[in-house]
């Protein structure tokens, strides 16, 4: 399928069959809209055949064009497309997760509607926003790249989203998504002609049902990483990853509650929330929110600002290029771990840091912020060693690693072995835990402490 990308004014070659077919983008004042389809919103057979572009309203003329080129150069290599596209896609989903929680959290931080949140079979919370960033995310791809490409593996199974003791939640997941979508042309692409129905969102979340492997292209979707920090106003991420023949692509990460300086990620939350009603939005303001992306082989990561209400997407949206800390003395370094006990040992990391000399307290936050927090030079090591019988999701990490890779850090298991996203769902065959930092003498030290301690650990 061919797609008009405002920041491109070039040819495009298809996605679908015939790759060395192409259509020429004119470079014009304006674009030419296209038609969106909605026959109760069913994608039609022919999608590769359509051109599904980004609305005319806002052109961009040829020296911006250029600008932005020169600025990021490597976005014309393999990949631009789809970087683009996920980056889109991921700044939608943090505007609707921003609206969700301010919905269903109080001030004092309560949870206030039941109809939004429920409990897994894990016990582990689950709400309107993961299925509504989820259905988002399958739409956005599949307009912009055409379903028959597209294959996403993601979290949540539209099953359970199904059943009859569910049907407030499928009603509030309905009327999100169709919320959302009527700002799609804020993000650069079109809105559907008419509100989807509930079959219609069902579809479109059922199409992530991937269950990934060693060949072929997929997605990987997280689509509220850090549900419990969400729920209670914390800090969560939206996590979009490409891998094609088991290998990481590129990454997108959304921090919607990142805020702009580091020493405030370790204050409560209530506080953060406070803070954000008194103080104006500023570039200094904790909540101002920040999307993060790198594409394999470029060498370079970036960040770019969340757009916030009545703004326009316009790509590469004042992106700025992050790198990860020089440090790499432990007693000036910061780690991060996560904060539930539940699913990584806190005695152990914290055995691990006294031992390679790490002396500050350990940043603990919710999500892949972690990741985000080391590319953003704001934390320089993460470690995280899984209780016996808990198995990490391909979803939890593959956005995160190739971000701090491309910023020049590193991410490997305990062993050192790089993560192996080939396997499926799950990181199978890890080497005891993940091991990320910001450079090689301190992912030198950790790997050798874990050896020596490692038969203590209880683990």
């Amino acid at each position: 399928m061919s797609s008009y990308f405002s920041s491109f004014g070039t040819k495009i070659p298809r996605m679908g069959k015939g790759y060395d077919d192409v259509f020429t983008v004119t470079k014009t004042k304006h674009a030419v809209k296209q038609p969106v389809s909605c026959s109760n919103y069913k994608v039609p057979n022919n999608l590769s055949k359509q051109h599904i572009g980004f609305v005319s309203k806002f052109p961009v003329m040829e020296e911006e064009q250029q600008k932005r080129l020169d600025v990021l150069p490597e976005l014309s290599e393999d990949y631009s497309k789809e970087l683009e596209v996920a980056v889109r896609a991921v700044q939608m989903a943090c505007s609707l997760c921003q609206r969700v929680q301010d919905s269903i959290i109080s001030d004092t931080g309560s949870v206030t509607n039941h109809r939004q949140v429920q409990s897994k079979d894990d016990n582990s919370p689950v709400t309107v926003a993961d299925w509504s960033v989820q259905a988002i995310v399958s739409w956005m791809l599949s307009e912009c790249l055409g379903s028959q490409n597209v294959s996403i593996v993601a979290e949540e199974d539209v099953q359970s989203l199904s059943k009859a003791n569910s049907s407030e939640l499928l009603e509030a997941v309905v009327e999100t998504v169709n919320q959302c979508l009527a700002e799609a042309p804020r993000f650069g692409v079109q809105e559907p002609k008419c509100a989807l129905s509930t079959s219609d969102v069902l579809e479109i979340i059922g199409r992530c049902s991937s269950t990934g492997g060693p060949t072929g292209r997929f997605w990987v979707l997280d689509p509220v990483d850090g549900t419990l920090g969400f729920v209670r106003g914390d800090q969560y991420a939206v996590a979009l990853a490409l891998i094609e023949d088991g290998e990481v692509k590129l990454g997108v990460l959304g921090c919607p509650n990142y805020p702009m300086r580091k020493e405030w990620l370790s204050y409560h939350h209530r506080y953060h929330r406070i803070i954000s009603k008194l103080t104006p939005p500023t570039a200094e303001t904790w909540n101002k929110g920040c999307v993060l992306y790198a594409k394999r082989g470029s060498g370079k990561a970036w960040m770019q600002p969340l757009i916030h209400v009545n703004k326009m997407f316009v790509w590469p949206n004042h992106a700025k290029q992050v790198s990860v800390s020089p440090i790499d003395n432990p007693a000036l370094a910061t780690f991060c771990e996560p904060v539930e006990k539940a699913n990584s040992s806190h005695s152990f990391t914290a055995g691990l840091a006294h031992t390679i000399g790490l002396r500050k307290q350990p940043l603990r936050v919710y999500s892949m912020v972690k990741y985000a927090a080391i590319a953003r030079v704001d934390a320089e090591v993460f470690m995280k060693f899984a209780r016996a019988g808990y198995k990490e999701k391909i979803w939890d990490h593959a956005a995160g690693v190739i971000i701090i890779q491309e910023a020049g850090g590193m991410v490997t298991d305990a062993g050192g072995l790089p993560l192996d996203f080939s396997k499926g769902l799950y990181l199978e065959g890890l080497d005891r835990g993940i091991v990320a930092c910001s450079g090689a003498t301190l992912h030198a030290k950790i790997i050798d402490a874990v050896d020596a301690s490692w038969g203590s650990s209880g683990l």
